[in-house]
């Protein structure tokens, strides 16, 4: 197969949103069809590929190289191991924490790779990106147009759609550049109030989709514990069906955008429509009124000090007329 046949799509999102999870679910429902999947695991952790190879982490291609010496002293073999479905897995690895840059792992994985042979005979090469679009080794995958569709996992948290705006200008930042096109938010549910409706409005203001809702179920931690995907720990369940539904829209997807992140104010603006920022003004108000009821409890407060200390004087002079 040609390399021009493979989509090369990219998982981003910020840290700890379930990003790893919601792929490797994803991945193995896509792979349930036929599709040939090679996974590229670009977070230091090492744990993009835990669930489909049954493992904590494999060995990473930095962490060898390291080892060697050199990048040109490993096989690949050594580094791309099959798992559930024949699902084709590699982790880049990182350097140890508070040392050098995680970023040059991707840039030496990808490379390696590529001079390889790995990205022969493959339907769709992944890359689970870790967190927010802030680094420039972390952004290598769309910088250098390695990946073609970014799905940016995210809920209906705050702090989850900030991160999801900020990727959203990394994919501007490199659309025009290196090809790379945004491919839908998926929403990984936290249950939050009018979550869907939420994500779905900040998906019309970035000029995209939300692809799918996942909803929130305790199979997923249930399936994460034997390190297996819920689509082989429990093939028949409702979540397994909905990471198929979302296997099968990412397949079929021809909605690829350039994202047009929205400013701060503007997505504040949507947090306090949902209810989920407070207006400056309520909370001004609300500020107000704690002040206010604070202030009479104190004087409350002192009254009823006042009278107790009033009683004693008065019993003390009592005693001491006697």
């Amino acid at each position: 197969m040609s390399d021009e046949k493979i989509r090369q799509i990219a998982f981003y999102g910020k840290g700890g949103i379930g990003k790893s999870t919601t792929s490797q679910n994803t991945l193995a429902a896509m792979a349930e069809v036929g599709k040939r999947i090679l996974i590229v695991g670009c977070d230091p952790k090492a744990d993009s590929t835990r669930l489909i190879l049954h493992c904590k982490a494999q060995t990473t291609v930095l962490h060898l190289a390291a080892e060697r010496g050199a990048v040109e002293d490993i096989e690949l073999e050594e580094v791309l191991i099959d798992g559930f479905r024949g699902i084709k897995c590699v982790e880049s690895g990182g350097p140890e924490p508070g040392v050098g840059c995680a970023g040059r792992g991707i840039i030496t994985a990808i490379n390696f790779l590529e001079e390889n042979g790995a990205y022969q005979d493959v339907d769709f090469v992944s890359y689970d990106v870790l967190g927010d679009v802030v680094c420039g080794g972390f952004a290598m995958p769309i910088r250098e147009g390695k990946a073609q569709e970014i799905y940016i996992v995210t809920s209906g948290e705050m702090m989850a759609m900030f991160a999801a705006n900020n990727i959203s200008r990394g994919v501007l930042k490199y659309a025009h550049s290196g090809g790379v096109r945004l491919g839908g938010l998926i929403c990984n549910s936290r249950n939050t109030d009018r979550e869907e409706e939420l994500i779905t409005t900040l998906a019309t203001r970035l000029n995209t989709q939300m692809i799918h809702f996942v909803p929130r179920d305790n199979i997923v931690q249930h399936a994460e514990l034997r390190r297996m995907t819920v689509n082989e720990y429990a093939p028949d369940s409702n979540q397994s069906n909905e990471y198929r539904i979302l296997a099968d829209k990412i397949i079929n997807n021809t909605n690829l955008t350039i994202p047009s992140p929205i400013e701060m104010d503007e997505l504040e603006e949507l947090l306090i429509e949902f209810g989920i920022l407070e207006s400056e003004e309520n909370a001004a108000k609300m500020i107000a009124t704690a002040d206010a009821e604070k202030q009479q409890e104190d004087a409350t407060g002192e009254a009823i000090e006042a009278v107790k200390k009033g009683n004693i004087e008065v019993v003390a002079a009592k005693k001491k007329k006697k």
